[in-house]
């Protein structure tokens, strides 16, 4: 027989469900309040990593990339690098790069760093690298945080400043040499040429095999002196260019200027299928002020090295559909006027770009160069308030790039 259900058992239901629900409702009310803090926290993260200006992104034990900030979209210009290794998008290979701080942060448990360059949208950038493994996710899925910190600028405007200080100290050393060497030089060729008049007045009484071979000798003594006396002139150039003539100069009709002076060069047998293409401003194109001879003596040089890096016997030849190109450009940007000599030649390391301007260092094979141009050119820009930058890699080519002040109402050499 079923007990019937009194007022007191009704009473105690409804008492049960109200004191739920009062619980439901406060579990939703805790619920609510954490969600809101947890997006509060978020948002705070997410704008803390918005403001970080290095490239960010966390990767997976395999190096995939699980989650990246704005600046690496603004830096490498993939949209969707989720899910695809780093080293694929850095470097465009299959396997981790050698000496990868990622890999040895995962393996050691430590913050590790190291400096690389890549390149990116066709230009060599340079960054330091931190990767910091995060201890706080399961050790069954590790994962390393990494922060890439773009240090071109940085290191470019260092590279500046300890080549000025360098090629300030080179250029006394050299002065000083230079006028040491002077002064004995004029004294070796001025009594050269005394025994060469000495000799035609008794050429009649030596017999002829003697006086050819004195001669010859006294041409050579006198050629050699030469020589010396032009590299004695180079390195004066180089540690105090003297200007005797400053003009407004258009550096669009200066190329055009050099060119028709230049034919030796552009008609060498060993550049005889190289290209030389233009691409000037309008016009007589953006003007600086400035010596005449020096600038067109910058442009002379950069236009013989462009063509000693792309001429017959560099091994550029051999590549399938290669044509062998230089091209001279002019434009203005900003308060610059600028002039660059571009090739598609054989190139050259990091370690090499680094010595270029500095005197007697060459690339070129023996009897082509003796290291002196790019050290003058690199002197006579300075000495007009300009910069010369070089980028070039092994086999890709090179770009010489010229910066001078562009003209203005109150400027001066």
């Amino acid at each position: 027989m079923r007990a019937e259900t009194t007022l007191q058992d009704i009473i105690g239901l409804e008492h049960t469900k109200l004191g739920f629900f009062q619980e439901l409702r406060l579990s939703i009310e805790a619920l609510r309040q954490a969600h809101a803090e947890s997006e509060q926290r978020r948002r705070e993260i997410s704008t803390i990593l918005d403001g970080i200006t290095d490239v960010m992104m966390v990767l997976s034990d395999t190096l995939r990339i699980i989650a990246v900030n704005h600046v690496f979209h603004e830096t490498t210009g993939v949209s969707a690098p989720e899910g695809v290794c780093c080293h694929r998008i850095f470097r465009n290979r299959d396997t981790p790069c050698p000496d990868c701080p990622a890999l040895r942060a995962l393996n050691t448990g430590a913050v590790c760093r190291e400096t690389a360059i890549f390149r990116l949208n066709g230009d060599n950038r340079q960054f330091e690298i931190v990767a910091s493994p995060l201890t706080a996710y399961d050790a069954s899925a590790p994962r390393v945080l990494v922060f890439k910190r773009d240090v071109t600028a940085e290191k470019e405007l260092q590279a500046k400043y300890l080549q000025a200080e360098k090629m300030a100290t080179v250029g006394m050393l050299a002065a000083g040499v230079a006028h040491e060497i002077n002064n004995p030089l004029t004294s070796i060729s001025g009594f050269t040429e005394g025994l060469r008049r000495t000799l035609r007045r008794c050429e009649e009484r030596l017999p002829a095999e003697i006086y050819a071979g004195v001669a010859e000798d006294l041409d050579t003594i006198r050629d050699e002196c030469k020589r010396c006396q032009d590299i004695v002139r180079a390195l004066l150039t180089f540690s105090r260019p003297q200007f005797s003539c400053v003009s407004v100069l258009p550096l669009s009709s200066l190329v055009r200027d050099v060119l028709k002076i230049s034919h030796s060069l552009l008609h060498r047998p060993e550049n005889r299928n190289t290209r030389l293409e233009l691409d000037l401003a309008p016009g007589d194109g953006p003007a600086t002020l400035g010596d005449e001879g020096h600038l067109k003596q910058v442009l002379l040089n950069l236009l013989a090295n462009a063509l000693d890096a792309t001429a017959a016997g560099n091994g550029m030849e051999h590549a399938p559909g290669y044509t062998p190109t230089v091209v001279i450009r002019t434009w203005a940007e900003g308060d610059g006027v600028y002039l660059s000599v571009s090739d598609n030649g054989c190139g050259m390391d990091a370690e090499n770009v680094g010595k270029l301007f500095e005197p007697f260092f060459t690339t070129k094979k023996a009897g082509r160069g003796i290291g002196v141009g790019l050290s003058t050119c690199y002197s006579i820009v300075r000495a007009h308030g300009g910069e010369i930058s070089v980028r070039s890699d092994p086999g890709q080519g090179s770009c010489f790039t010229v910066r001078l002040p562009a003209l203005t109402e109150g400027n001066h050499v």
